[in-house]
């Protein structure tokens, strides 16, 4: 599909989505009894559009947990709200994992306006607010944590599970204060199951480290996370990000060619294994891009001898870069909102799917980022990471 005609139809949501040819999940149910009978709920911890988290306790056992109120569409001709096809969706995933770097959920209830997910507290901050307090960082030390990513992804892609939203926001530390944090992946709200022999189509996600599928509107898979984890460790070693323009539109299309560069000024002190694992994840055929398999056994995740153990000892990450850009990043995300069912995507998909028209009205997202997309390859705005 010529990508020219996502004008602004590129999304992050927690709503409906527009999906093409994937099943429900089965009906998930929910304990119907009172949240405030079993736990008591504390202070918040973070909003969103239409989600609170709030840290509880449980009164049995006077653990801490995490609970997530999510606002309940109340009618299909709502626009506030996420759809429970969605939230079960996000519960059907959650409920099949346990693993160490990924969260955990512990409980599921539900009123008349919410369903509240009683989930892992995971109280240590996102990893890059922890590197960013670092004064310094070998590529070795960077690659301990890239490589509990892996780890994390690779327990879900071994479940079919894609996560399709693996960005800096979802990579959270267990707890900050031990030399090398435990992480914890999060936020599953557009994570699927990919079913052999049943073609997946979505247009969903965050710009920068969207996979040029998702831009194309083109089948999906699993390797739509191996590229974002591309996009992060790039991110992570020099603080620059490959894809992003000083537009959504140049971001997609420098995506869609996957235009990007290893620029002296960020990169002077990495690896060329860093390097070589970067572009080896960053390719458009999804046939030819590393699974995660591949990326477990990357030497420069696992060396194979002492003069590549070395070479990732001696190689740094650019902190300078990365703080000064992670600054920037923080100041514009707290104005960032991301948008669902804008018109041109309804247009878009009436066209591809007419009988789907109606629900495409009744869609709508828990934020919101409209995005064009342009025929022109614009020139990347390579300093800065949002």
């Amino acid at each position: 599909m010529d990508t020219s005609v996502l004008t602004s139809g590129f999304l992050l949501f927690q709503g409906c989505m527009l999906q093409a040819s994937m099943r429900s999940p089965n009906m998930e149910t929910f304990k119907q009894q009172k949240v405030e009978d079993f736990y008591d709920i504390g202070e918040e911890l973070g909003s969103g559009q239409f989600a609170i988290v709030k840290k509880c306790r449980e009164k049995s056992t006077g653990l801490e947990y995490a609970a997530k109120f999510i606002k309940k569409r109340q009618s299909p001709a709502s626009r506030r709200g996420v759809c429970r096809e969605e939230i079960e969706r996000e519960v059907s995933i959650l409920r099949q994992v346990l693993h160490p770097n990924v969260i955990t959920l512990h409980d599921v209830f539900e009123n008349r306006t919410d369903v509240v997910l009683i989930l892992e507290l995971v109280s240590g901050g996102e990893l890059f607010d922890f590197l960013a307090q670092k004064e310094s960082l070998s590529e070795e030390e960077a690659t301990s944590f890239i490589k509990q990513i892996l780890e994390g992804v690779n327990y879900l892609h071994a479940k079919k599970i894609a996560h399709f939203d693996l960005k800096p926001e979802n990579i959270m530390l267990l707890d900050k204060n031990i030399p090398i944090p435990h992480i914890k992946l999060i936020d599953f709200g557009l994570a699927h199951e990919i079913e052999d022999g049943v073609e997946f189509k979505n247009i969903f996600g965050t710009p920068e480290f969207v996979a040029p599928e998702i831009v194309n509107y083109e089948p999906l898979g699993l390797e739509a996370d191996m590229w974002s984890i591309g996009v992060i460790t790039y991110i992570l070693l020099s603080g620059a990000s490959p894809f992003l323009g000083d537009t959504k539109q140049e971001t997609l299309a420098n995506i869609t060619a996957v235009s990007y560069d290893f620029d002296e000024e960020f990169f002077s002190q990495t690896s060329e294994l860093a390097k070589d694992f970067i572009r080896k994840l960053l390719v458009k055929e999804t046939r030819k891009r590393l699974t995660i398999q591949e990326a477990l056994r990357h030497p420069w995740i696992m060396p194979v001898d002492s003069q590549q153990a070395l070479m990732r000892r001696e190689s740094v990450v650019n902190l300078e870069n990365f703080k000064k850009q992670y600054v920037r990043r923080r100041w514009k995300l707290s104005f960032s909102i991301v948008s669902l069912c804008n018109h041109l995507t309804r247009s878009l998909m009436k066209k591809m799917h007419p009988r789907r028209n109606e629900d495409l009205r009744n869609c709508e997202s828990d934020t919101e980022e409209d995005i064009a997309k342009r025929k022109v390859l614009h020139p990347r705005r390579r300093s800065s990471t949002s």
